[in-house]
């Protein structure tokens, strides 16, 4: 590895990413919990063909689902459809998510589906109510896609759990909305909708305009609300409103594959003068 390679990988992608395995997140994780901060745990890699590094993917999550439990850890798990065999296998597919859920409903730990490139938007919610007649399992929505408006709306009335976040993926022109103050606008509107039909869920952001919206919401609507983070960037302030007696979670990657994980988070509308400001500061949980 070259030293500028090293370099990047030590300041940028060590803020976020918890470690290469399981035991770093489980250590990140620990930290966390003694702050009454909860995590949600993520093994890094998308885009599978590969049997090989699928099966892995599937191997890993099942291991961690038990080290999270003989660790007595406070965390949820979070699934990309494409590292369990979306590219390859629609059958596969199906299979390796039902049997992550299978195993962590026996374990008691809820299973978030995440969201990724705007045209498997349709395959990852088929996916997600494939399993949502059981008790357990979330699915992220990205408010920079036109469509999450009807998405949401549709799967509230099926009682789904939604994980709202403003995304991070490439934006398309006639599907999403390509400005930050467009696709926060959105945000904003969708959020609006989840304290009006939903009764639980978690707000991804660190937009503080945004949690504050939430919280005088939350006064009116009383639901119960998470509100999410990624590791690294504005933690202190989780930490604030943690102790100001609100549910907080952080989502905490791991694994060898963080290039692409944190290319996208540069690209995050929004992100970038947030990500420089968090180099500048401690992130350590005092």
């Amino acid at each position: 590895m070259s030293e500028i390679q090293n370099f990047i990988e030590k300041a940028f992608a060590g803020r976020w990413i918890s470690g290469s395995n399981i035991k770093d997140a489980i250590s990140d994780s620990k930290a966390f919990n003694s702050k009454g901060i909860k995590t949600i745990i993520n093994y890094l890699g998308e885009s599978f063909i590969n049997d090989y590094e699928i099966t892995e993917a599937v191997d890993t999550y099942m291991r961690l689902i038990r080290y999270i439990t003989e660790n007595g850890i406070n965390a949820d798990i979070s699934l990309k459809p494409s590292q369990l065999g979306m590219l390859k296998d629609k059958e596969m597919l199906k299979s390796n998510y039902s049997k992550i859920v299978a195993e962590a409903r026996k374990a008691k730990i809820f299973v978030w589906l995440d969201m990724e490139e705007a045209h498997y938007v349709d395959t990852t919610i088929q996916l997600y109510l494939s399993e949502l007649d059981g008790a357990g399992v979330g699915i992220c929505i990205q408010s920079y896609l036109k469509r999450s408006e009807d998405d949401i709306r549709k799967i509230l009335l099926k009682g789904a759990i939604i994980r709202l976040v403003k995304g991070a993926y490439s934006y398309t022109k006639n599907k999403s909305f390509n400005t930050r103050e467009s696709v926060t606008a959105n945000y904003s509107k969708l959020m609006g909708m989840l304290f009006s039909q939903g009764a639980e869920f978690t707000l991804g952001t660190h937009d503080v305009n945004m949690i504050k919206e939430a919280q005088a919401l939350n006064k009116e609507y009383k639901r119960n609300v998470t509100y999410a983070m990624l590791k690294g960037i504005n933690n202190k302030y989780m930490l604030d409103i943690s102790k100001s007696g609100n549910k907080t979670a952080v989502y905490l990657p791991f694994g060898k594959r963080w290039i692409a994980y944190s290319y996208r988070r540069l690209k995050e509308a929004g992100h970038i003068k947030l990500i420089l400001k968090s180099l500048m500061k401690s992130q350590k949980l005092e």
